[in-house]
């Protein structure tokens, strides 16, 4: 894609239903989101798309420092090719982190291209409580068996781990913000985050309802961090597929 190659699983959609794109993580990966992308996809009787970006999983693996528009490359370059290559019309994009965030910024450049968008702990800015718990797992890293977990899913284990915790620490990625780019969005939104999420706060979903030109569902999860999809999954998979399933049938 673009030059390189990614890692990819494509499961095709029944005849006229959409496909759900899954956008990993930071750190994530196309294997890291195990078996949840073909249970949802399957709930909802849906196709699915999971892919590992540039950097991360077995894509090619990362070979230069990561720019503050990172997220925007990704999503105004890579995902729409990838797409068009896949023959993939108005999906459902279902992003975690930083693939929530560019779920957004994709529907926000392409307003008419996004069926849905259902988002994990998304990013519209950039927090002191996310710069100091990725602060922290640095000091983690290689220290307490962090490094040898993320060796099993990812080609280059040092790149991928760097290549994102590099960015999120430089000075300059702290003025970044994409409140003003998610104006432009008119696809509806289910906004998922756990309250104990240790990289945000809910005043992203605040900033996301009060920016989208498009209906924004909130769903705050007890007892679950900064993965929802994992952390409480079986909650989250039926209560996508049930949000889903509101929207073919207009009840909301």
């Amino acid at each position: 894609m673009l030059g390189r190659s990614l890692e990819l699983l494509h499961l095709g959609a029944p005849p006229g239903r959409p496909t759900i794109v899954f956008l990993h993580e930071g750190l994530g990966s196309r294997a890291l989101w195990r078996d949840f992308p073909q249970r949802v996809a399957a709930a909802a009787g849906m196709g699915a798309v999971v892919y590992s970006r540039y950097g991360n999983g077995q894509s090619d693996a990362l070979d230069a420092k990561r720019g503050v528009r990172y997220m925007h490359d990704e999503a105004t370059e890579v995902l729409p090719a990838l797409l068009r290559m896949l023959g993939i019309e108005r999906p459902v994009l279902f992003g975690h982190s930083d693939g929530a965030s560019i779920a957004l910024l994709y529907a926000a450049a392409f307003p008419q291209d996004a069926h849905a968008l259902i988002l994990e702990a998304p990013h519209l800015f950039v927090e002191d409580l996310s710069v100091e718990s990725i602060a922290a797992i640095r000091e983690r890293y290689g220290s307490d068996g962090l490094r040898e977990k993320m060796r099993r899913y990812h080609r280059d284990v040092d790149a991928t781990f760097y290549g994102w915790n590099d960015i999120w620490l430089d000075p300059a990625f702290r003025s970044w913000n994409i409140e003003a780019a998610v104006r432009d969005i008119l696809a509806p939104s289910l906004a998922l985050q756990g309250a104990g999420d240790e990289y945000g706060t809910l005043a992203q979903l605040d900033a996301l309802a009060a920016c989208s030109a498009g209906a924004v569902d909130r769903l705050v999860l007890a007892g679950c961090g900064h993965a929802p999809h994992r952390d409480r999954a079986a909650f989250v998979e039926a209560a996508v597929a049930s949000w889903l399933q509101t929207l073919e049938t207009g009840v909301r």
